[in-house]
């Protein structure tokens, strides 16, 4: 069964806590249990990973090298600022699908520019929870 990299940036672990506002009630092990349905029903296998820390996501991505078909990834704050994490993702070969819940286009200013959209076959931003659905939904269309 070919396997999915669900990775999850800083703060993310904060979620149905942290600006409910902007980015819902819903918590980080709600959206894991949602894709891990979806994931089932698509026959597809997804680990999930989530760090406050650069360097563990690099880490996680440079391990995954020939284990999984591909990457969704919400970087979240690391998203306008990590060259690492986006030459980690270039080093790899695999697709990766950029997820943002809330649309980073309607945020401030400095929210506006992805490092790792470059590197990604596409952005999904704004959309909830729903964006990392679409995004597994579309990953396993490309197998």
């Amino acid at each position: 069964m070919k396997k999915i990299l669900v990775l999850n940036g800083p703060n993310i672990n904060m979620l149905g806590i942290r600006e409910p506002a902007v980015y819902g009630n819903i918590t980080l092990a709600e959206i894991e249990k949602s894709l891990s349905s979806l994931a089932k029903e698509l026959k597809v296998e997804v680990e999930f990973f989530q760090s406050n820390h650069e360097g563990k996501i690099v880490d996680k991505i440079q391990d995954s090298i020939n284990k999984i078909f591909g990457i969704i990834i919400n970087p979240a704050a690391l998203t306008h600022t990590s060259i690492t994490i986006r030459d980690a993702l270039s080093s790899i070969s695999v697709p990766t699908i950029e997820v943002h819940i809330s649309n980073i286009y309607a945020r401030e200013e400095f929210r506006h520019k992805s490092y790792i959209a470059a590197e990604a076959i596409g952005q999904i931003a704004g959309l909830g929870i729903d964006g990392y659905l679409f995004a597994l939904r579309k990953m396993v269309s490309l197998m």
